[in-house]
C-alpha cells in the first residue's frame, strides 16, 4: 500500500480534520466509512512500516470487514485525535500511549470498555507482557488493546567520536558533566535535543528524578499529593538540568529542532553530537537513516547512569511499556467489531512480530526470545529486552501518565526551564497549581 495513500500532507498546512480526510478520499466519522473501520496512527519509518503491514495483511483476510488507516505526525497526531474524540468525530480505532489520556477518555464514555472482550479471549491477554496492561486500565476495567513494543528511554553515544576525543561513556551525572567542556572543545555537541518537541527534554526530567529522588517523587505527583512538585529532590533534579543547559551540554539551538523531523538523529549519527537521550524507537531511526553508522558498530547504548547520593535504584526506567488501541463508543456496532477482530486475529501476528524485530524493537509478545536472538540486532535487543524485564520500576512518559490539562502545562513549562526563563521553584509553583487536574 503506497505511502501517499495514508499520509495526510494537508494536516501541515493547518486543514481541518474533516478536509482533510476528504481530501484524501476517506472518511473517519463514525458510522459513515461506507461498511469499513477507520484507523488513525502515526507516521515514519521504520514503524509505519510495520502498522501498515498489520492492516493490509487483516484487509487481505477480512475482505467484508476492512480498515482504512490514516497516518499523522507525532505532534500533530496528539493535537488531531483529541479534537476528533471531544467533537465525536474520533476514528474507529484510536492509538495511543494509555494514561492519564485514556483515562480521560473513559471517564467521559469516549472509548470503549474491553473487559469483556478480554475474558472472552483470555489468549489474546495471556500473549502480551503483563506490565502492558497497567497503562490500559482505568479503576480496574480495560480500556485498551496493547500493542506493538516496549519502549524505554535510552542514552545513545556515537562511539567513533567518544573515540576521536579519548574518553570513555559516562558511569554518574558527574561523569556527564566532567565531558560536556571535553566534547564543546572540540567543536562537538555533548547532547543533541529536538527541544522543539518538548517530550525530548521531558526525558530528562524522568531520569533525574528518579535517580535522585527515586520513583516515589514522581509517584507523588500522579497519587494528586498537594506540592509534591516541591519535594526538595524534585527541585534538585529541576536544578541539575538547568546547570547542563548552562554548561552548553546540549546543541546549539535544540529549542529549534523537532523529533519529528528526526534531525535530532541526525546529529549524533553524523557525529556532530556524541550522545542523545531518547526512546528505544531510535535505534531502527538510526539502523534506516544512518548508513552504516548501526551496522558498522558506530552506534553505542547503556541505560542513565545513577547521580551521586541519589536514592533511586538504577535499574529504573521511564518510556512507554507499550502501545495502545482503543475503540471509539460513537462507531457503529459493525465498526467495532471489525476493530475486535483486528484485536483478537490482526495485531501482533507472526509477520509483524517479525517486522518489529528487523526494526530493532521488542515487541510485547511473549514467547520472542529465540526470535530476539536471532536478529543482526540480536545485542540491543536483548539490552532493551533486558531494560524492560528487570526494571524494579518502569514510569510510564509524564506527558502520557498524567492528565491532558496536566501534561499541556508540563510540557509548556519544560520548554521554559530549559530555555532558563523560569526557575526551578517556579517551575513546580506553576505544575503544583495543576495536580489532580
Amino acid at each position: 500500500m503506497a505511502l501517499s495513500r495514508r499520509t495526510l500532507l494537508a494536516l501541515a498546512a493547518g486543514v481541518p480534520v474533516s478536509a482533510a480526510l476528504t481530501a484524501c478520499g476517506g472518511s473517519s466519522g463514525p458510522g459513515r466509512s461506507g461498511g469499513g473501520a477507520t484507523y488513525w496512527y502515526l507516521n515514519g519509518q521504520p514503524q509505519e512500516t510495520a502498522r501498515a503491514g498489520a492492516v493490509d495483511a487483516f484487509n487481505k483476510a477480512h475482505p467484508d470487514g476492512q480498515i482504512k488507516d490514516t497516518t499523522f505526525q507525532n505532534d500533530a497526531y496528539k493535537t488531531k485525535i483529541k479534537t476528533a474524540i471531544g467533537s465525536g468525530q474520533a476514528p474507529t480505532i484510536i492509538w495511543g500511549w494509555g494514561g492519564g489520556t485514556l483515562r480521560t477518555y473513559a471517564e467521559a464514555g469516549q472509548v470503549e470498555d474491553l473487559t469483556s472482550f478480554f475474558e472472552e479471549h483470555s489468549d489474546v491477554k495471556e500473549g502480551l507482557f503483563p506490565s502492558s496492561f497497567g497503562a490500559a486500565t482505568v479503576d480496574g476495567k480495560i480500556y485498551a488493546m496493547p500493542c506493538e513494543t516496549v519502549q524505554p528511554i535510552i542514552l545513545y553515544y556515537n562511539r567513533k567520536v567518544f573515540d576521536r576525543v579519548g574518553v570513555e561513556p559516562p558511569e554518574s551525572w558527574d561523569d556527564i558533566m566532567a565531558l560536556v567542556p571535553k566534547f564543546n572543545a572540540k567543536g562537538i555537541a555533548p547532547f543533541s535535543l529536538g527541544g522543539q518537541s518538548r517530550w525530548t527534554s521531558m526525558m530528562w526530567l524522568e531520569f533525574l528524578f528518579d535517580r535522585i529522588g527515586g520513583s516515589e517523587v514522581f509517584q507523588a505527583v500522579i497519587e494528586g499529593e498537594k506540592d509534591a512538585w516541591s519535594h526538595p529532590d524534585a527541585i534538585k533534579a529541576l536544578t541539575k538540568a538547568q546547570e547542563l543547559v548552562e554548561a552548553d551540554g546540549f546543541i546549539k539551538g535544540f529549542s529549534s529542532i523537532t523529533a519529528d523531523s528526526n534531525a535530532d538523529q541526525a546529529l549524533l549519527y553524523t557525529g556532530k553530537a556524541a550522545m542523545m537521550l531518547h526512546g528505544a524507537w531510535s535505534y531502527g531511526i538510526q539502523q534506516t537513516d544512518g548508513g552504516d553508522f548501526v551496522s558498522g558498530g558506530g552506534l553505542g547504548h547503556m541505560t542513565f547512569p545513577p547521580v551521586e547520593g541519589g536514592k533511586g535504584d538504577p535499574s529504573n526506567t521511564v518510556g512507554n511499556p507499550a502501545q495502545y488501541l482503543s475503540i471509539s463508543s460513537k462507531a457503529s456496532a459493525e465498526q467495532k467489531k471489525i476493530a475486535k477482530d483486528f484485536f483478537a486475529t490482526g495485531v501482533l501476528q507472526e509477520a509483524e512480530v517479525k517486522q518489529w524485530i528487523d526494526n530493532g524493537s521488542v515487541p510485547i509478545r511473549l514467547g520472542t526470545e529465540k526470535l530476539l536472538a536471532a536478529s543482526e540486532s540480536a545485542d540491543f535487543l536483548r539490552f532493551t529486552y533486558d531494560i524492560a524485564s528487570k526494571a524494579e520500576v518502569f514510569v510510564q512518559s509524564w506527558d502520557q501518565a498524567l492528565s491532558p490539562t496536566a501534561a499541556e502545562t508540563l510540557l509548556d513549562n519544560i520548554v521554559k526551564l530549559f530555555q532558563l526563563s523560569i526557575s526551578p521553584e517556579q517551575f513546580a509553583r506553576n505544575l503544583n497549581a495543576v495536580i489532580g487536574k
